[in-house]
């Protein structure tokens, strides 16, 4: 397993799913880590977890929606570990269904979080990312977990798709940007992971859902999270700017 140590990664959405598990793993790899969400208990036994294999991590409990706090997060953690190498944006929500029935609330809700609560701390975090570049690992690294779902567009998911085209979109333009100053940008998009993320959807599109993925072995979060320790423990000069990772036996 690559090295990180001496490193600091920020992870939102770091309660649970793909985000908990990079935690997981990048801690393994020894770097220090600031975990990120609103629950707050998943991510104290998350950090105690880390703990006890030897690893340190902060809880920064916080609603990245509000841009205040997403600035903050970035803040404490460059005040409380000392530096940024790593952001992995990995918060995000999807409420499919009927567009007719759907809220425009929980429209709004995917765009808060999946694209602008992303934006804000990536926006906080680029200043510090590009001055980490300078240090002895010679780069930086910002992971944006995106979808399948952001490159082709499925009835009933709209405005997920909007978001998470959004997140593809922006990866691709910052890594263009920043790729001279060592800062690498990256875009993964998973295919079904078993995590928490299907069950807020309306039960029509769950039962949709279920009917697509029947027999389908979904990915484990770790598999992404897997993937990701690969990413930014690559050599200086290589960038993975995009990869999609889906389940063997699903099309």
């Amino acid at each position: 397993m690559a090295d990180l140590s001496g490193s600091v990664a920020l992870i939102t959405g770091a309660s649970s799913g793909i985000g908990a598990a990079t935690a997981l793993d990048l801690a393994q790899r020894g770097a220090a880590v600031a975990l990120v969400a609103r629950r707050a208990e998943r991510l104290d036994d998350l950090a105690a977890r880390i703990g006890q294999g030897g690893g340190r991590a902060i809880v920064l409990a916080s609603d990245i929606t509000d841009t205040a706090q997403a600035e903050r997060v970035v803040s404490d953690t460059v005040a409380q570990l000392g530096r940024l190498d790593v952001l992995v944006n990995a918060a995000g929500v999807m409420l499919n269904g009927n567009s007719l029935k759907r809220p425009l609330s929980d429209w709004q809700q995917m765009v808060d979080l999946n694209l602008s609560a992303l934006l804000a701390v990536t926006k906080s975090a680029l200043p510090h990312l590009v001055e980490a570049a300078k240090g002895p690992r010679g780069v930086a690294d910002v992971v944006n977990i995106s979808s399948i779902a952001g490159r082709f567009a499925n009835a009933g998911a709209a405005v997920y798709n909007a978001t998470k085209f959004g997140v593809t979109a922006f990866s691709e333009a910052l890594r263009q940007e920043f790729a001279p100053r060592n800062v690498r940008v990256s875009c993964v998009e998973p295919g079904a992971v078993e995590t928490e993320l299907f069950i807020h959807q309306d039960p029509a599109a769950q039962a949709r859902l279920a009917e697509r993925l029947a027999g389908v072995e979904r990915l484990w979060a770790e598999d992404v999270s897997d993937l990701i320790g690969h990413i930014v423990t690559l050599p200086r000069r290589v960038a993975l700017a995009e990869v999609v990772i889906r389940p063997t036996d699903h099309i």
